[in-house]
């Protein structure tokens, strides 16, 4: 099951108690203190894999780190607690769960982020050995380690975002464009979950992200909501899908008007963004008028490209201009 946001209560581990201990050795006939320290707790710490595309790995809601040992005879400290790696989707944003501030955002390969500390071993009578006090009686107790509750959210690091009404081939782009296998059909949200892939051949190598359809009314959880555009918001360019045979005539621009009045309602810096719009299944005989209709309509004609994902008809035109784009923002 595909999760990008979880929330999870975790706790680095306790250190141990020093310990109150004695020298008991035969030819030692006055002995002294001989408590050891506790040990360290483990750190929870939280490291990406670039393997992992969501949060579905994590089961338990609640999470601590090991515990130190307590101190042991012969001035011998405690074994610390084994740290806590929780390997994590690249993207990852953890943020405090009650005032939603961001605590760090995981961005880089491998990159890693200390999230709880383990709690200081205590110290044993050994230590509180002086010269006024040879025979404490004294020691103390292992610190708690750090608690913290987190809400993880993952947003997608991609160079390039494909946006569309559901249908509008989508699907079919992405798989043309990256050789990927993504799951098509002619049904509405063929794409359930966010995918990621890559243009790429001995020169480059971009990244590109389909999310789910988005529907008019989508701000107002209709459809699949808008929750997935979080996985667009880190890229560069936008790619506005546009399914050709059902342009309205009457009102061409429709379906584009839609799906940014949409994003719009979620973010409107994500519209900032340079976006190309992408005139589908043109190859079709039958809807050439709605290809005229849409161009004489729209601002801008030097960033509509007119294809066909199914039969790769004009990809080759799309990708030059996507790695212009690249190269120059």
């Amino acid at each position: 099951m595909f999760k990008d946001k979880i929330s999870l209560n975790l706790q680095g581990g306790r250190g141990g108690d020093g310990i109150i201990s004695w020298r008991k050795e035969k030819y030692i006939p006055k002995g002294g203190p001989a408590g050891g320290d506790g040990g360290k707790g483990g750190d929870i710490i939280l490291e990406v894999d670039t393997n992992l595309i969501s949060f579905e790995k994590f089961k338990k809601k609640v999470i601590k780190a090991e515990n130190g040992e307590h101190g042991k005879t012969k001035k011998q400290t405690g074994k610390n607690g084994k740290n806590l790696i929780l390997k994590v989707p690249l993207g990852t944003v953890i943020k405090d769960l009650k005032t939603k501030k961001n605590l760090f955002d995981l961005t880089k390969k491998n990159e890693k982020y200390l999230l709880c500390k383990g709690g200081i071993g205590g110290r044993g009578n050994a230590y509180f050995k002086s010269s006024t006090n040879r025979a404490p009686y004294k020691f103390t107790r292992g610190i708690e380690g750090e608690k913290k509750e987190v809400e993880l959210e993952l947003k997608l690091i991609a160079d390039i975002g494909l946006v569309g009404f559901p249908n509008a081939g989508k699907s079919t782009l992405f798989s043309s464009l990256t050789n990927s296998k993504t799951k098509i059909g002619d049904y509405p949200f063929t794409t359930l979950i966010p995918n990621i892939a890559y243009i790429k051949n001995s020169l480059f190598k971009i990244s590109i992200a389909d999310i789910p359809g988005i529907i008019k009314d989508a701000h107002k959880n209709k459809g699949l909501g808008l929750s997935f555009l979080r996985h667009i918001e880190r890229t560069s360019i936008l790619l506005f899908i546009i399914d050709i045979s059902s342009i309205d005539k009457k009102n061409p621009l429709k379906d584009i008007k839609i799906l940014k009045e949409e994003i719009k309602k979620y973010s409107p810096k994500i519209l900032k963004k340079p976006f190309l719009v992408i005139l589908n299944k043109s190859d079709k005989k039958e809807f050439k008028d709605n290809i005229k209709i849409f161009k004489n309509s729209y601002f801008d004609i030097n960033n509509l490209f007119e294809i066909s994902a199914l039969k790769k008809i004009g990809l080759k035109k799309l990708i030059l201009t996507i790695t212009n784009m690249m190269h120059f923002n």
